[in-house]
């Protein structure tokens, strides 16, 4: 058998979804930067795979900083980077029922409530969504910041400034050996042998699994499933203006899409990590909360599929080097909320890869090193 061929670069980051993308497109340039993938195509698991909606008001604090840190880039993205604009008007209704209303008055303390973000009557609610079922909304909050985020564009931008600047992608190349030597890595693929000073792992639901390969310790990353469905809209029905809807307690959520609707029950199933398939009882459990918060059946489902969201205890994402072993980074653990963040985490994780200081436009959002920093696991 013919040995495997050589490549060396400056750092090696593994996995080509959103994460790996955006910063292997920050690094290029200024360094050699090989991305490896262990799929056919960037971007087949979780990034192909996201609901694609940009709110500043959703996840733990140090997800909402990010994103408020993403804005200027979704607004304004360096030129040619895409053809049209990333972001869309969507708006978000999170609705509770008589029993969560509690939970909707928690959720409300959370946001920094204005011109943008309000709580509406029931009435207002079924408004804004005139397919709600009468009775079932008790309250709600209407967030009109909350725009569509088209993924493919986003990830595709990042991949094609990842080759202007001289990156180099590799597919179907799954990782199957790392090992320290001497001041670089020596790192094994299915079709070839690299060399890098530094390895950046951004391998989605397989992070942990690259670690331990790599000699750290896991960070304790846990994917789980998430189911989704294209489901047809009632006939003769423009639904396009209309918000995504999300139930307080993250039970369902509704989103217009293209003039059909994508639903999820918003399951979190933990999973080794997979090409995760929808599971029938979850499909089943979806349709059910979908009838009876909205009035109409669901009479076809065009398409389902399942993807994996994966998160640390903390659900805060991890970016640093791992204490004690020089040149591995960490990029991992994003959750539900890697597309919305990635320009403000790639240029956050790339700075720190460099020896820099993070951006100071990141920080003056509220992003706090050490709270993303996987030292935070090895006290």
């Amino acid at each position: 058998m013919a040995a495997a061929s050589v490549e060396t670069c400056d750092i090696l980051v593994i996995g080509a979804g959103m994460a790996g993308a955006s910063v292997a497109s920050e690094l290029a340039g200024t360094y050699r930067v090989l991305l490896a993938e262990r799929e056919g195509q960037p971007g087949y698991h979780t990034t192909g795979r996201s609901a694609a909606l940009f709110s500043e008001t959703y996840g733990p604090p140090q997800i909402r900083a990010l994103s408020r840190a993403s804005r200027a880039f979704f607004d304004g993205p360096p030129t040619g980077f895409a053809a049209a604009p990333i972001l869309s008007p969507r708006g978000v209704l999170t609705v509770a029922r008589p029993d969560q209303i509690e939970a909707l008055e928690r959720e409300l303390a959370t946001f920094p409530v204005g011109e943008k973000i309000r709580r509406v009557s029931p009435a207002e609610a079924s408004a804004l969504m005139p397919l709600m079922r009468d009775g079932y909304v008790a309250g709600a909050i209407h967030d009109t910041s909350a725009r569509d985020i088209d993924v493919h564009a986003l990830h595709q931008g990042y991949l094609r400034q990842f080759r202007a600047a001289g990156g180099r992608l590799e597919t179907g190349a799954e990782i199957l050996g790392i090992e320290r030597d001497g001041a670089t890595w020596r790192i094994r693929t299915s079709n070839l042998e690299i060399r890098a000073a530094i390895v950046v792992n951004a391998a989605g639901a397989w992070a942990d699994e690259i670690g331990v390969m790599a000699g750290a310790n896991r960070i304790g990353l846990v994917p789980k499933r998430r189911t989704a469905l294209i489901i047809a809209a009632p006939d003769g029905v423009q639904i396009g203006p209309w918000p995504m809807v999300v139930d307080v307690d993250e039970e369902f959520y509704l989103k217009p899409d293209a003039g059909r609707f994508l639903i999820s029950p918003a399951d979190e199933t933990p999973s080794a990590p997979c090409d995760a398939q929808p599971e029938e009882l979850d499909v089943a459990i979806c349709i059910d909360r979908i009838e009876k918060a909205f009035d109409f059946p669901v009479q076809r489902v065009e398409n389902k599929w399942a993807g994996l969201r994966s998160f640390v205890a903390d659900k805060t994402p991890v970016a640093g080097f791992e204490p004690g072993l020089p040149g591995f980074f960490w990029l991992a653990g994003q959750g539900g909320y890697g597309i919305q963040t990635a320009p403000a985490l790639s240029r956050f994780a790339a700075a720190l890869v460099a020896g820099k200081n993070p951006p100071a436009d990141i920080i003056d959002e509220g992003v706090i090193p050490t709270a993303l920093s996987p030292a935070r696991f090895r006290a």
